[in-house]
């Protein structure tokens, strides 16, 4: 039986959650804590399977919490729940590159915690992220670092020859995937010889700040992808939350197109509509990148693709995944060309696309 820290300064909702995850037989509340000096004090004694952290409390908040264990290496496993997220998209931002593996928009009140919607959402981040096999400590995102790897990826792709042919990076992720994708775009040369579209399983919202994080630390102009927006090399495209990104061929250029079907593969965007809409492109050549995330999204996607076009496709490995069900998906549909840890994912793009 997996076991969960519960940190939250309204004692309804503790009780709330707590019968909520206690509902389910393979979680136990081990413990729970009023505000973050209480969870931090427990953290330095025990360990947890995972803990749900609230973001605004008194005397200790969610984001000094998480600054805290990464200062005194402290592990742990930890889901962001608050009704900050939903509004304070740029709070979550933060939380999820400060160690955070995922978040939950908690309701404004302890009913609309007992929702099936909420309930089955936290059960199923849970399920996921207790089964995880990366580090639970991770260290912080280094701009030092990318700036070094950036330029060994660029070097090594200059001497790589020119590639022949129109190209495409469609990247899927989704469970860690915005901490995921610090990773890998800023990685990218800001001449990668192609554009890369992006679908991240967020709500709306949430991917224009993620979006604008990308871009700040990115040679690559990295934006939430608008209706019409035609594809350029050296640009990166990022599905809005809430709607289907596709891309149209039409007029001799490739344009975003958004669509409003319902959730598919249980997200809504989901990269199976990328994916798919990319067989009726004109690109030579696709490259598939799937990362971090649970489910399956991206194989049936990636499948279609494949009997159309030319691809090659790229999975993270399971030892760097946050969650490892979307990429696994993908490797045991025999589809990965090859499975790399994620530092080396970027430097495999570059290989696959080139410089301009």
């Amino acid at each position: 039986m997996k076991k969960i820290l519960i940190v939250d300064d309204s004692a309804l909702v503790r009780r709330v959650l707590c019968d909520i995850i206690n509902k389910d037989e393979r979680f136990q509340v081990e413990d729970r804590a009023a505000n973050g000096l209480e969870a931090l004090e427990l953290l330095e004694r025990k360990s947890y399977d995972a803990v749900v952290l609230d973001i605004n409390m008194p005397k200790m908040d969610g984001l000094t919490v998480l600054k805290e264990l990464q200062k005194r290496k402290i592990p742990a496993r930890v889901v962001m729940a608050s009704t900050y997220t939903k509004e304070g998209a740029k709070i979550t931002m933060d939380a999820l590159e400060l160690g955070a593996i995922d978040f939950v928009h908690k309701p404004d009140n302890a009913a609309g915690c007992r929702r099936d919607g909420f309930q089955s959402r936290l059960i199923e981040i849970l399920a996921a992220v207790t089964e995880s096999k990366m580090p639970s400590f991770s260290k912080p995102f280094s701009i030092e670092e990318v700036k070094k790897s950036r330029k060994m990826v660029d070097l090594l792709s200059k001497h790589e020859g020119k590639l022949t042919g129109k190209r495409i990076v469609a990247l899927a992720s989704s469970t860690g995937g915005p901490r995921a994708l610090q990773s890998v775009i800023p990685r990218l040369s800001g001449k990668l010889n192609a554009p890369v579209v992006i679908v991240q399983h967020m709500p709306m919202g949430f991917t224009t700040s993620l979006a604008e994080r990308l871009n700040n630390l990115s040679e690559l102009t990295v934006k939430e992808a608008k209706e019409g927006d035609e594809l350029i090399a050296g640009n990166v495209y990022l599905a809005m939350g809430g709607k289907h990104l596709n891309v149209n061929y039409s007029g001799g250029k490739h344009v975003i197109h958004y669509s409003d079907e319902p959730t598919r593969e249980g997200v809504k965007p989901c990269a199976d509509y990328m994916y798919e809409s990319l067989a009726r492109s004109s690109y030579d050549n696709i490259i598939c990148v799937v990362l971090t995330g649970m489910g399956a999204d991206g194989t049936k996607g990636i499948s279609y693709l494949k009997n159309k076009k030319k691809i090659h496709v790229i999975a993270q490995n399971e030892e760097s995944c946050a969650v490892y069900g979307m990429p696994k998906n993908v490797v045991n549909a025999g589809m990965a060309n090859q499975v790399v840890p994620l530092e080396q994912v970027a430097q495999e793009i570059m290989m696959n696309v080139g410089v301009m």
